[in-house]
């Protein structure tokens, strides 16, 4: 029996297996809405035997993209195309996820193969906010220090997009608090520098990330899960740490977070990460071991033996998959077939199966 395709339930919702597609932005929308590749991207990893997909940042305000191409959520329009989406990928027996986010200080910025830093204005930019008016590099923009209305804004933007991702037929819901954007910055000491309720010591770092999963979590119903995406370490001396992450998941715990997606890094442009095979597993084995929450781990993770020791040994409950899916979107089936372990196929592809 494997452990990888064993089926993990989280609140009514059962995943038929581990393995999760890992929200990969694809810089492809035009004023946030969706299209035809968003479609064809993540319906074709439904098709490929993913358990659950979680659809790319998705920005909960227009300033809170990453890029002019960000997918977004922010008005009732984006929902139509969305609903098509996840209507396709309930259709091959998969679960429809969305990781909300907004990029903070490093918003306003080029797709990757558009360019690096700032999008100027007239190039489609705009003016950005942060914790403090530091910038993450001399390349990227200038942002403005979020006032009390400003961060009432962004917990009232949050509310309104999962309203929204609920009315899209979205089954799971992702808060993306790492990799240096907004709810990262506000967690680091390297990045909020703050003097007031939100800022300073731990409990006022931490202040804006659970205050809005409050909010969703009372938003959301009891039946759907809440998951929250950390970067279990700033790998950089003075900043965040593993020991912050086991405490801010088990505060996560005890707000009704059902699941810790576990990655690391992104808030210091020069940190010296020790990148190879599987180099984030043991975040998530300690936050899992040690909060006593369910993870999730991610970050080269490219074979499926690798895949199942990973559950088998109970280092995290389960395994997302970013560059490997894009490279191979059956990995599921074709793992499955390597495991020994006999799946369903869609009956279009049944004829390839043996």
């Amino acid at each position: 029996m494997s452990a990888l395709f064993s089926p993990l339930t989280l609140r009514s919702l059962t995943l038929k297996n581990r393995l999760v597609v890992s929200p990969m932005c694809q810089y492809s929308a035009t004023g946030g809405f969706a299209n035809d590749w968003h479609l064809v991207h993540l319906g074709s990893r439904a098709v490929g035997g993913a358990g659950l997909i979680i659809q790319e940042a998705t920005a909960v305000s227009a300033e809170g993209r990453i890029s002019p191409e960000d997918l977004g959520i922010w008005r009732d329009e984006h929902v139509e195309f969305l609903k098509r989406i996840t209507d396709f990928i309930k259709a091959q027996g998969c679960v429809p996820g969305i990781q909300l986010a907004h990029a903070g200080r490093k918003a306003s910025t080029y797709a990757l193969w558009r360019g690096h830093g700032t999008v100027p204005v007239g190039e489609g930019g705009w003016a950005v906010v942060g914790p403090t008016d530091q910038r993450f590099a001399p390349n990227y923009p200038q942002p403005t220090g979020l006032d009390a209305a400003g961060i009432a804004k962004v917990k009232a933007d949050f509310v309104a997009a999962t309203h929204r991702a609920l009315a899209a037929g979205y089954e799971v819901i992702e808060i993306h608090a790492a990799h240096g954007y907004l709810f990262h910055q506000f967690l680091s000491p390297l990045s909020n520098t703050r003097t007031d309720a939100y800022g300073g010591s731990w409990e006022n770092r931490a202040r804006l990330l659970l205050e809005v999963t409050a909010d969703l979590r009372a938003v959301l119903p009891e039946t759907l899960p809440l998951l929250v995406r950390l970067s279990a370490t700033d790998w950089t001396e003075g900043g965040w740490t593993a020991a912050d992450s086991v405490r801010l998941a088990g505060r996560l715990k005890d707000l009704g977070v059902d699941l810790i997606d576990t990655s690391t890094g992104g808030n210091v442009p020069k940190a010296s990460i020790p990148v190879g095979p599987g180099y984030q597993v043991g975040f998530a084995e300690q936050i899992k071991r040690e909060a006593g929450i369910a993870t999730g781990a991610v970050g080269l993770i490219t074979t499926a033996a690798q895949a199942e020791e990973i559950v088998a040994a109970g280092r995290a409950d389960l395994v997302l998959l970013a560059r490997e899916e894009l490279r191979s979107p059956y990995f599921p089936l074709d793992a499955a077939r390597e495991l020994g372990v006999d799946v369903a196929w869609p009956p279009q592809y049944e004829r390839a199966k043996n």
